[in-house]
């Protein structure tokens, strides 16, 4: 990828898609732009679409638990969309555990969860319900 990711404003959430693998210095770029954004705009969360993404490193890994720690100290949540079973398999075997990170099947329902909507639930289920 060359470029920046884009960043865009939903109310008061801010979506962020990736799309195919980030490399170290836009994943820093992304980091950077995403804290500038929530500065800037007031926003109250930051929803992160992964679905695109093949492959998840230690080092995109730690970026993302940091993307969320940061927005933390700015008054926002951060949830993970999309995620892979592989993407999640790679991740557990590599220790990271992504602390203070929220994940939701589908970017459906991690706006539901930061606008304060509960997900659905099915009869006697988990409350993940895929959408």
């Amino acid at each position: 990828m060359t470029g920046h990711v884009p960043v865009l404003r939903l109310g008061d959430i801010l979506l962020v898609t990736l799309q195919g693998d980030l490399g170290d210095s836009m994943a820093q770029q992304l980091q950077q732009d995403i804290g500038e954004a929530i500065v800037g705009s007031g926003v109250t969360g930051v929803v992160i679409d992964i679905s695109g993404v093949e492959i998840v490193d230690s080092f995109l890994g730690r970026v993302l638990a940091e993307i969320a720690a940061n927005a933390t100290l700015l008054a926002a949540r951060t949830v993970v969309a999309g995620m892979r079973p592989a993407v999640a398999i790679t991740l557990v075997e590599l220790g990271l555990t992504l602390p203070g990170l929220r994940t939701a099947l589908s970017t459906e329902v991690a706006l539901d969860l930061l606008s304060g909507q509960q997900p659905v639930t099915r009869a006697g289920g988990s409350g993940r319900e895929r959408r």
